[in-house]
């Protein structure tokens, strides 16, 4: 299977490194990466050192930074990729499915979050914008409980397929199940997409109560409370409910919002330490997902009228407009209620 992945960063080199790999399958994979001098370095060097030092490009992974014109296409890995995978930042996605709109052949975006609203008076998941910019490819969403390191160790790992169409969930599943990596297909992609994007702003919630050392009878009810708002908003945009019980629902939450490596968590524990939203996002030296899609989400649900109290927290804490031991007290502080999503 020929195989061509569409940005280098962490997430992107780990999943062509865990196809390189997959010797049963045979792949040949093919790393885009934007900067010409990245590209040639990774070529020559056999590794990413900005982003996963010390994890080795194996043998049947090409680096290369070819055009993504159309007028260029034809003589580029593009012209006889079996699969598309874009693994750019949300903020990228829209003019990479622009370049791809006459694509032909299965299509999938690695991104989690909303889009930051636009032409539109909210901010769109990945599915809705690719039905306004290239509406005609046949695209899906990989996505689950992942931390790039990981899979790029060959690592034990679950992740999730969703397309509304099979011949995308049928070829993640070919590119990248194997020994170390296991791919789930799923048709609900509005809560696969749902999952991704909130889980990044409850990371943080859960990252600032673990930074203020409130215990983990604390975490454990953030996390469930957390849970139920993320479904409350997938119910509302049309997903099944049982979507988040899966990998990209509680599994992710669960990962994203305990593990380390998570950045959203660490922005949450930089924020109880008393740092500024800006150094705090500084120190990561990569994106965090949730800083930019908190107040989207919490756009989306009140245009919805859902209501997400952690979410609100977090945005309010972001913007300054609260201090961490102020957010947990207003947390704390609502009125009681049955329990319920």
């Amino acid at each position: 299977m020929k195989i061509v992945v569409l940005g280098a960063g962490a997430w992107g080199t780990a999943l062509a490194v865990s196809a390189g790999h997959n010797a049963l399958a045979s792949h040949t994979v093919t790393l885009w990466a934007r900067d010409a001098a990245q590209a040639s370095a990774m070529q020559s060097q056999r590794v990413n050192a900005r982003y996963l030092p010390g994890i080795a490009l194996p043998p049947a992974l090409t680096v290369d930074s070819f055009g993504l014109n159309e007028s260029d296409r034809h003589a580029t890995p593009l012209a006889g990729a079996d699969l598309v995978i874009v693994a750019t930042p949300m903020a990228g996605l829209r003019g990479m499915l622009a370049n791809l709109s006459q694509c032909r052949v299965p299509v999938a975006w690695l991104c989690k979050g909303f889009e930051a609203p636009a032409s539109e008076p909210f901010g769109l998941l990945a599915h809705e914008i690719q039905a306004r910019v290239a509406p005609d490819l046949i695209a899906g969403v990989l996505s689950g409980p992942s931390f790039a390191q990981e899979v790029a160790r060959g690592q034990p790992t679950a992740l999730v397929a969703a397309s509304v169409h099979a011949e995308v969930r049928e070829a993640l599943v070919a590119a990248f199940h194997g020994p170390t990596l296991r791919v789930y297909a799923n048709e609900d992609i509005v809560g696969v997409e749902v999952g991704g994007a909130v889980k990044n702003v409850l990371a943080i919630a859960t990252g600032l109560c673990d930074g203020l050392d409130l215990g983990l009878n604390a975490r454990a009810a953030l996390i469930t409370r957390g849970l139920a708002e993320m479904t409350r908003l997938g119910l509302a945009l049309g997903a099944r409910s049982d979507t988040f019980m899966g990998l990209s629902g509680l599994g992710d939450l669960v990962l994203t919002a305990t593990g380390d490596l998570s950045r959203n968590r660490q922005v949450g524990l930089a924020l109880a330490k008393g740092q500024t939203l800006q150094q705090a996002v500084a120190s990561l030296g990569h994106v965090a997902e949730g800083v930019y899609s908190a107040r989207t989400v919490v756009q989306r649900a009140a245009l919805l009228s859902v209501e997400m109290p952690i979410a609100q927290a977090v945005v309010a804490l972001l913007d300054g407009r609260m201090q961490p031991a102020q957010a947990v007290a207003a947390l704390m502080g609502r009125d009681p209620a049955m329990e319920r999503v």
